[in-house]
């Protein structure tokens, strides 16, 4: 689901880089020392879960946990993406530093968007609701994915039908995921489950 350096024009690529550049400015403002340690939490797991492979012909696809960042962090996602995804790209070359912005963005977008709707949802049914945010998430990257190649790089329908189904495993995979973690940490840690939007 990383974009790797090449994959999008410099226009969308810089585009990227201001947004991403707004969205942890934004999410810097307001964050307090207790914050960090469920950041430095949130990016961690997404560094460790996205580097799993899971082989779907012709290439493979990996877990992101978008909705359960969304949900423990709202606003403040970029502040784990960023780095992690930075770590990535000159550590594994997963990724790239030309598309670092664009991927920062496209993941951000999915998980604000995750936490608007779970924080949003009036349902005590905390297991369904991590589900179904978990593997709406993945819908949401693959969206944001196909605007990005859309409007900066090579893209056809085939693509977009080719990645929604390549990514049907990983939305089985988040929401089950998703729907336990979250049902978990709430009560495990229940101050972490605030709305940071």
């Amino acid at each position: 689901m990383h974009i790797s350096d090449g994959g999008l024009s410099t226009a969308v690529c810089a585009v990227g880089y201001a947004a991403s550049a707004v969205g942890i400015a934004l999410a810097v403002k307001g964050t307090k020392e207790e914050d960090i340690p469920k950041i430095s939490l949130m990016a961690g797991t997404f560094f460790a879960i996205s580097l799993i492979m899971i082989p779907i012909p012709p290439s493979s696809v990996h877990p992101l946990m978008c909705g359960l960042i969304g949900i423990i962090l709202g606003r403040k996602s970029p502040l784990a993406f960023f780095p992690a995804l930075l770590l990535q790209a000159l550590l594994f070359q997963h990724g790239g530093i030309t598309t670092l912005g664009a991927n920062t963005l496209m993941l951000s977008v999915s998980s604000i968007l995750s936490a608007i709707i779970f924080y949003n949802w009036k349902s005590d049914n905390v297991l369904l609701k991590g589900m179904v945010i978990g593997a709406l998430s993945v819908i949401f990257v693959v969206l944001v994915l196909s605007v990005l190649l859309m409007t900066g790089g090579s893209f056809a329908k085939e693509t977009f039908i080719a990645l929604f189904v390549s990514h049907s495993v990983v939305m089985a995979v988040e929401a089950v995921i998703t729907g336990f973690a979250v049902k978990l940490m709430m009560k495990a840690r229940p101050d972490w489950f605030k709305r940071n939007l």
